[in-house]
């Protein structure tokens, strides 16, 4: 059967590849669609709960892993909040997510990280398929514009200075098999919001996922983050995270970028200010100019955080997956 007679007869296949809580947030909007999700997630993370399981079992870190498989699961609440629940006291167990103790215990169950997340997912009836980015952990590496090298993706936001470029150790860790078979058989590849250094590129500099991402055919999607991030984008515009991205991998990713250009409340706006961080200035003229069409729309929702607003936002991802779909047939 021709990839057109089955993209006919069948929901998009989107991949979503990126870690942290952004990407938790769209995913939860995005399984209502009717699409099939594949979540490509990063295993650099290297703090708290999962630096410790990490370092302790020998498996690749599962915070974001966990918190993806939440973001698809269709259970109750109070299972999905058993999932996500963090011990605040009690000798070794203080600070450690509940999910990640049930992660490492399916790994030991199953025989491998890999097959212990296909598990979970099967008991928590997640809606796709959620794979991390390799079989390892990788770990995360930031040479600064000072010529430092400060080592770990917990640390790297932490070190107060630029960042020139960040790089992962071992440089050629093999990707899953079925990532890469994920992201050539996509209608649609979605990278971030997300941590611009710690979550989207760790993904990336994994030679086999970059590779699979330049070949495909599937329409390429950035969703940029609402607001900088102290320590990683400070200052950033819209084009800098995409010419991070396109140093780092060494070509132009995308065919269409996401932004927010709705107005944030001053109010909230001083809130991040005493955090270090504003709102990503859309620079439009430089983001077209560099050949990228521009979707912005009011996207962020206003809670205890600026979050982006998952139903409107999945409604523009579906409305131009299926546009994309449509033309190439």
């Amino acid at each position: 059967m021709s990839r057109k007679a089955t993209n006919r007869m069948s929901p998009p296949r989107i991949v979503v590849i990126g870690g942290g809580t952004g990407l938790s947030v769209m995913l939860r909007g995005l399984k209502e669609k009717p699409v099939a999700i594949t979540a490509i997630v990063t295993v650099a993370d290297d703090g708290g709960s999962s630096g410790i399981l990490r370092d302790e079992l020998q498996i690749p870190p599962p915070g974001d892993i966990r918190n993806v498989l939440a973001a698809l699961a269709d259970v109750e609440p109070m299972l999905f909040k058993l999932l996500q629940h963090r011990f605040s006291t009690g000798n070794g167990l203080a600070g450690h997510s509940l999910g990640n103790l049930i992660l490492a215990a399916m790994s030991e169950i199953t025989g491998d990280f890999v097959s212990g997340v296909k598990e979970l997912s099967r008991v928590f009836a997640v809606r796709g398929r959620v794979l991390p980015a390799a079989d390892r952990g990788i770990l995360l590496k930031a040479e600064m514009e000072d010529g430092s090298i400060v080592v770990g993706e917990s640390k790297i936001p932490k070190a107060g200075k630029r960042i020139k470029r960040v790089f992962i150790d071992p440089p050629d860790v093999l990707a899953l098999d079925d990532a890469k078979r994920a992201i050539e058989e996509a209608d649609a590849i979605l990278i971030g919001p997300g941590s611009l250094y710690t979550s989207i590129l760790p993904n990336l500099l994994v030679p086999d996922i970059a590779k699979a991402v330049l070949e495909s055919q599937a329409v390429k999607i950035f969703i940029c983050n609402v607001m900088t991030q102290p320590g990683e984008t400070d200052n950033y515009s819209v084009g800098d995270h995409l010419k991070a991205i396109q140093e780092h991998v060494g070509h132009p990713l995308f065919d269409y970028v996401i932004v927010n250009n709705g107005e944030i409340p001053i109010g909230v706006q001083q809130r991040y200010a005493e955090e270090g961080a504003k709102a990503v200035h859309l620079d439009i003229e430089d983001v077209t100019r560099q050949g990228f069409r521009v979707i912005a729309d009011r996207f962020v929702l206003f809670r205890t955080y600026l979050r982006h607003d998952a139903e409107k936002l999945s409604d523009h991802i579906h409305q131009l997956v299926e546009s994309w779909m449509i033309e190439k047939r």
